[in-house]
Protein backbone atom coordinates (compact mmCIF):
# COMPACT_ATOMS: atom_id res chain seq x y z
CA UNK A 1 0.00 0.00 0.00
CA UNK A 2 1.29 3.34 -0.98
CA UNK A 3 1.41 6.42 1.21
CA UNK A 4 -0.68 9.34 -0.39
CA UNK A 5 1.83 11.54 1.46
CA UNK A 6 4.93 10.06 -0.43
CA UNK A 7 3.65 8.77 -3.77
CA UNK A 8 5.06 10.85 -6.32
CA UNK A 9 2.57 11.66 -9.07
CA UNK A 10 2.29 14.00 -12.65
CA UNK A 11 -0.32 17.02 -13.03
CA UNK A 12 -1.75 16.39 -16.13
CA UNK A 13 -1.97 20.03 -16.30
CA UNK A 14 1.47 21.32 -16.06
CA UNK A 15 3.55 18.26 -16.15
CA UNK A 16 5.29 18.57 -12.91
CA UNK A 17 5.75 15.77 -10.29
CA UNK A 18 4.70 16.42 -6.16
CA UNK A 19 3.56 14.88 -3.71
CA UNK A 20 1.39 15.13 -1.30
CA UNK A 21 -2.61 15.62 -1.33
CA UNK A 22 -4.09 16.25 -5.19
CA UNK A 23 -6.43 18.82 -5.54
CA UNK A 24 -9.19 18.16 -7.81
CA UNK A 25 -9.44 19.49 -11.03
CA UNK A 26 -12.50 22.36 -11.51
CA UNK A 27 -12.38 21.45 -15.18
CA UNK A 28 -14.45 17.97 -14.72
CA UNK A 29 -14.53 17.73 -10.68
CA UNK A 30 -13.01 14.23 -11.48
CA UNK A 31 -8.91 14.66 -12.23
CA UNK A 32 -6.41 15.10 -9.50
CA UNK A 33 -4.49 17.38 -10.33
CA UNK A 34 -0.91 19.30 -8.29
CA UNK A 35 -2.04 21.93 -5.44
CA UNK A 36 -0.50 25.10 -7.69
CA UNK A 37 -2.74 24.21 -10.90
CA UNK A 38 -5.67 23.68 -8.50
CA UNK A 39 -5.03 26.85 -6.63
CA UNK A 40 -4.85 28.61 -10.19
CA UNK A 41 -7.91 27.15 -10.94
CA UNK A 42 -9.41 28.61 -8.18
CA UNK A 43 -8.23 32.00 -8.45
CA UNK A 44 -8.85 31.97 -11.88
CA UNK A 45 -12.64 31.08 -11.34
CA UNK A 46 -12.25 34.36 -8.79
CA UNK A 47 -11.39 36.59 -11.66
CA UNK A 48 -7.60 36.67 -11.07
CA UNK A 49 -5.02 35.77 -13.71
CA UNK A 50 -1.36 35.91 -14.73
CA UNK A 51 1.16 37.65 -12.90
CA UNK A 52 -1.33 37.93 -9.56
CA UNK A 53 -1.93 34.29 -9.92
CA UNK A 54 2.10 33.95 -9.94
CA UNK A 55 2.18 36.39 -5.93
CA UNK A 56 -0.36 34.63 -4.61
CA UNK A 57 1.25 31.28 -5.47
CA UNK A 58 4.85 32.75 -3.79
CA UNK A 59 3.08 33.92 -1.28
CA UNK A 60 1.57 30.84 -0.32
CA UNK A 61 4.95 28.58 -0.26
CA UNK A 62 7.15 31.28 1.53
CA UNK A 63 4.61 31.14 4.16
CA UNK A 64 2.95 27.86 3.99
CA UNK A 65 5.78 25.45 3.30
CA UNK A 66 4.55 24.29 -0.23
CA UNK A 67 6.99 23.36 -2.17
CA UNK A 68 6.88 24.31 -6.29
CA UNK A 69 5.04 21.69 -8.21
Amino acid sequence: MTDAKTETKKCPICGRTYTGRSALSRKDDATPICPDCGTRQALEAAGITGEKQEKILEFIRENFGRNEA
